[in-house]
């Protein structure tokens, strides 16, 4: 399908977000996904990933995750400097604060005429963490997580018990898990972890492990991009957002 892309600052309990659109352009109502990036926020491969999920008929929504901590339209470097301040605010924003960000989001998709009111999320990296912490949201339907950090170590600041493994048991929506066997950042101790707190839970969800590195999917950078690999978990999601949001 061909798309369109606009920007929307919404209004958060912790400060304007700058929230970029992409969707289908002809007339129509469609579902929606909430596409959470890496901590370099929207990159130029971010911004490719959310098109490619728009043209199969969604609209995409990829807020600045760490709007609180830079100016609008702050997009770091795939360098040290930019993996240094990325790191930094991660650990400096409480996850409580992104929480209110996905309910500023689904407000606001629930309020466009071009959309059906059905919403998932994706997200890479922080990113898939974050989808993964969007599950709890009610209205959340399903979540694609790929290589979702920080969520067998629980170090990510937060109230106490209120960590995203904690709160699995709080996911309503189903899961997508998506995993690179070679990642450093999840381990396979850490990959355990989470798979046993999911099965405990009593979450529904699907689980995955490739052959590949930590940010497989990023289209920059060829010592770790697979893009054969990307494609097939580009299919993988759009079958599960097809599946669970097109009523």
């Amino acid at each position: 399908m061909i798309i369109q892309t606009e920007f929307v600052d919404l209004k958060t309990p912790t400060g304007e977000m700058r929230t970029y659109i992409y969707r289908p352009k002809e007339a129509g109502q469609y579902p929606a996904i909430i596409y959470y990036s890496e901590i370099f926020q929207q990159t130029a491969p971010i911004a490719r990933s959310a098109a490619i999920m728009a043209g199969h008929g969604f609209v995409v929504l990829v807020p600045e995750v760490f709007h609180e901590l830079n100016p609008i339209g702050t997009v770091l470097g795939y360098d040290d400097e930019g993996k240094d301040k990325g790191n930094a605010d991660k650990f400096a924003k409480p996850l409580e604060a992104h929480d209110s960000d996905t309910q500023m989001m689904v407000d606001f998709l629930q309020q466009q005429s071009y959309c059906t009111g059905h919403i998932g999320a994706m997200g890479v990296c922080i990113g898939g963490h974050l989808a993964y912490r969007a599950a709890m949201n009610e209205n959340i339907k399903a979540a694609s997580c790929l290589y979702a950090t920080d969520i067998h170590s629980s170090t990510l600041p937060s109230q106490a018990g209120a960590d995203s493994l904690s709160r699995t048991k709080d996911i309503k929506g189903e899961l997508m898990m998506v995993w690179g066997k070679q990642d450093p950042h999840v381990p396979d101790e850490g990959r355990f972890k989470i798979h046993h707190n999911l099965i405990d839970s009593g979450v529904k969800f699907t689980w995955f492990e490739f052959n590949a590195a930590h940010a497989f999917m990023r289209d920059e950078g060829l010592d770790r991009y697979d893009p054969a690999l990307a494609m097939q978990v580009y299919r993988m999601s759009v079958d599960l957002f097809k599946r669970t949001l097109v009523v």
